[in-house]
């Protein structure tokens, strides 16, 4: 099947009986194919959560009549819903910082066709990753961050954003807080990564400190982004074992292993609309 001709419907709202059965119908009565159907309810919090992709190929209705008739189906549920195809790209832009790997991997993967959007811009705070966009063919901005006028900065990657028509942003290792006014602007649409010592071991040199209090995991998360640092809907995460043996160098090697992995997993579930945020967690589809 062309997947340009899927259609991605998420829902959640509370869960009541009969609703499986009508979104399945509407698919069904005006000639579309389900592809995919996940759902999941929660029986401490009563939520309904569900991702259902569709075949669009011969469907009865166009664009505009199945919003339509969605709307029309979603008010005696209460549903809240999101409904994309596939054959929109949504438009990423990635910041960074110093750091190249997480850079690398989201560019390599994008190369090779495995993020469904497209990357289309690199904004930077320093020119150390300038040569990494380049590589890559993929313009690169530079915008330096004046501690004393942050605001400054803010505004000109928002007007390199909106002229950009971007969708996403992904946070590479770029070692800047972004302030709530910025972070207001793009709701569930910063994605950051960051090391999983937090809260622990705040700060620099995590890896010494680490290293220092002799710990045995691991591991890094990668989450949206939020006014309060770092503590924003969980997308993706993982963990790797280490021991006494390992030395700093060791310890931050295999941080950046899994920090490149986590995020560009996180991405991709994005891009992919799998991820659900309810409140200050995720849904996440596999």
């Amino acid at each position: 099947m062309n997947a340009a001709s899927r259609a991605t419907l998420l829902v959640s709202c509370r869960d009541r009986t009969g609703l499986i059965a009508a979104l399945s119908e509407f698919v069904f009565r005006n000639g579309g194919n389900i592809i995919d159907a996940d759902q999941h309810a929660e029986h401490e919090t009563g939520l309904f959560f569900m991702r259902l992709v569709w075949d669009v190929d011969g469907f009865l209705l166009d664009r505009g009549q199945t919003s339509r008739e969605l709307a029309e189906l979603a008010r005696p549920f209460d549903l809240s819903y999101e409904l994309t195809y596939s054959d929109h790209r949504p438009r990423v832009a990635v910041f960074a910082s110093k750091a190249p790997h997480c850079l690398y991997d989201l560019l390599l993967s994008h190369q090779l066709g495995e993020l469904h959007g497209d990357l289309c811009m690199v904004v930077s705070n320093h020119l150390d990753v300038a040569p990494v966009a380049g590589h890559f063919g993929v313009p690169f901005h530079h915008v330096p961050v004046d501690p004393k006028n942050k605001a400054a900065a803010e505004a000109t990657q928002q007007k390199l954003l909106v002229a950009a028509g971007i969708d996403l942003i992904v946070l590479a290792r770029y070692m800047q807080i972004l302030s709530p006014d910025f972070v207001s602007a793009w709701p569930a649409r910063v994605i950051n990564i960051h090391h999983s010592f937090l809260p622990a071991f705040v700060g620099a040199r995590p890896y010494h400190q680490a290293k220092i209090r002799g710990v045995k995991v691991i591991g890094a998360t990668a989450h949206y982004v939020t006014s309060e640092l770092d503590q924003g809907p969980i997308i993706d995460q993982d963990v790797c074992r280490v021991s006494h043996r390992d030395e700093v160098d060791d310890l931050s090697q295999k941080g950046r292993e899994l920090e490149r992995q986590v995020l560009t997993r996180a991405v991709r579930a994005h891009l992919d609309r799998r991820v659900l945020v309810s409140g200050n967690r995720t849904i996440v589809f596999g």
